[in-house]
């Protein structure tokens, strides 16, 4: 009997989750497509702004020689988007953390307020390392996604984490190599990080204008740890399917160059959460993850309702041990 009364639960607020994800979606499709240019977006109600920048539909070699994960290299085309051009930063980020926090104006809007938040953080999340302009970090991918669909519903244009495969592709920006020889001139990492993460934007952008790809802060992709497969693809997507592992990329400032490369795939793991004192842990934060990231990407195409509802809930954060 208890069952069938969680089940019920469960399927009633999915139920409202849909209902509330095709209303965004009605807001995103009145709204204009992303430009051809880089753009600037200023949240609604606030003074908090990021920039875009447009990629264009393209094909490329995903995958490296360098290690047994990066492998086999694999030819993928992907369709156009638009990323943001720095890591998203605890200014944006704490819009979404706290309803009333300053910036916002108060402006009531349901479609934003039924967007879940995560709880109060029991710990000061940016570890004393920083917060005006500097990335946001330890967040799960969980609230990595609920920030996109909070974003999207608060500004009507669409946002998701990127794939594996986009992320790789903004990444090389049009190169072969796996990261540049010049490698200081523009990443964070353990060499020159000084032992933190940096304010974002201080180093040189790739070929694309893209800040940060490698190093500063590793960065969540929608994807599912997995094998690569051989062959081409295209729009190639591994869906969740258990809580660990997801796929982080770029490095970190805490990591050495030879794990600050666009090949580099890392997955996430239970020790994340291993300083987590509640039981069971948190779906929101990773407080053994001061490394970790997101930026958001903004595809040329609006999936249906139903794909958005896939990107912004992949239904499996909740830890299973």
């Amino acid at each position: 009997m208890i069952g069938a009364v969680v089940l019920h639960l469960a399927l009633a607020a999915q139920s409202a989750e849909m209902q509330n994800v095709e209303q965004i979606r009605a807001r995103i499709l009145a709204h204009k497509p992303p430009e051809a240019q880089p753009y600037k977006v200023t949240i609604p109600n606030t003074t908090v702004s990021y920039d875009m920048v447009p990629v264009a539909a393209g094909d490329f070699e995903m995958g490296s020689t360098a290690k047994s994960d990066e492998q086999p290299k694999h030819k993928v085309h992907l369709d156009a988007f638009a990323m943001q051009a720095h890591e998203v930063t605890w200014d944006e980020y704490r819009l979404f953390m706290f309803a009333n926090q300053a910036g916002e104006t108060g402006h009531k809007d349901n479609l934003v307020d039924a967007v879940s938040r995560p709880t109060r953080p029991y710990v000061e999340m940016s570890f004393g390392m920083g917060i005006n302009g500097y990335p946001t970090i330890s967040m799960t991918q969980h609230a990595a996604n609920k920030y996109a669909e909070w974003l999207s519903a608060k500004t009507g244009e669409f946002y998701r984490l990127p794939t594996e495969a986009e992320w790789e592709y903004a990444c090389r920006a049009g190169t072969t190599e796996d990261r540049p020889s010049n490698l200081g001139d523009y990443a964070w990492y353990a060499a020159n990080s000084g032992g933190k993460y940096a304010l974002v934007g201080k180093k040189k952008p790739n070929a694309w204008g893209l800040y940060d790809m490698l190093g500063n802060v590793m960065e969540w992709t929608l994807d599912a740890y997995a094998p690569y497969k051989p062959g081409p693809q295209t729009n190639p997507w591994v869906k969740s399917t258990q809580p660990y592992p997801q796929v982080a990329r770029g490095g970190s400032w805490n990591d050495p160059a030879d794990a600050v490369t666009c090949a580099v795939r890392v997955g996430s793991d239970p020790s994340w959460k291993q300083q987590d004192p509640q039981l069971p842990k948190s779906i929101w934060y990773l407080t053994d993850a001061q490394w970790l990231g997101f930026r958001l990407v903004r595809p040329a195409k609006v999936p249906s309702a139903e794909e958005m509802y896939k990107y912004w809930n992949n239904g499996v954060e909740h830890d299973e041990q």
